[in-house]
């Protein structure tokens, strides 16, 4: 009879920083609003956004367009302060951003 070898069960630990995240869950969310404007050129408004959300080429350029045809978009779904400082930084770059609550 071949030799048979016990296993030991090992339970994996949750991962670091999970409790954190688990709070951050409950946050309420806010949506993060790009307002078309008169001010900038569509390349300014594209470059903006690449640079403050590290958006590619093609997702910035999707956002410009979505506000400047509808008005409005929505470039991020986060907790309040992290909306407050994005919202702060493209305000910075005198782009017209609001934030929203969502629930």
């Amino acid at each position: 009879m071949p030799d048979v070898i016990d296993v030991p069960q090992i339970k994996p630990k949750p991962a670091k920083g999970r409790a954190k995240s688990d709070k951050l869950d409950k946050l309420p969310r806010y949506a993060v609003i790009l307002h078309n404007d008169d001010e900038h050129s569509m390349d300014e408004v594209v470059a903006y956004l690449m640079q403050i959300f590290g958006f590619s080429l093609g997702k910035a350029t999707l956002h410009m367009l979505e506000a400047h045809y509808e008005g409005r978009s929505t470039v991020m779904v986060t907790h309040q302060e992290r909306a407050e400082l994005y919202r702060d930084k493209m305000r910075s770059k005198t782009l017209i951003a609001s934030i929203e609550r969502l629930d």
